[in-house]
């Protein structure tokens, strides 16, 4: 499962969570406000599936 990072617009509280790609966003676990952004994550990006790092299509 990807981690997902977010930003509540509300209080400012940015979170990670793990979760399937066709859950609901979450609540901000500060202020429980449903508005929040999802920001892009670098953790999930550099490896595979499997754990293997991928190849960088910039080599």
């Amino acid at each position: 499962m990807p981690i997902y990072e977010y930003r509540c617009k509300q209080c400012g509280n940015e979170f990670e969570v793990i979760q399937n790609v066709d859950d609901k966003q979450p609540p901000c676990p500060e202020c429980d406000s449903k508005d929040i952004e999802k920001n892009l994550s670098i953790t999930h990006t550099g490896q595979s599936s499997c754990g293997a790092p991928r190849k960088s299509p910039f080599s």
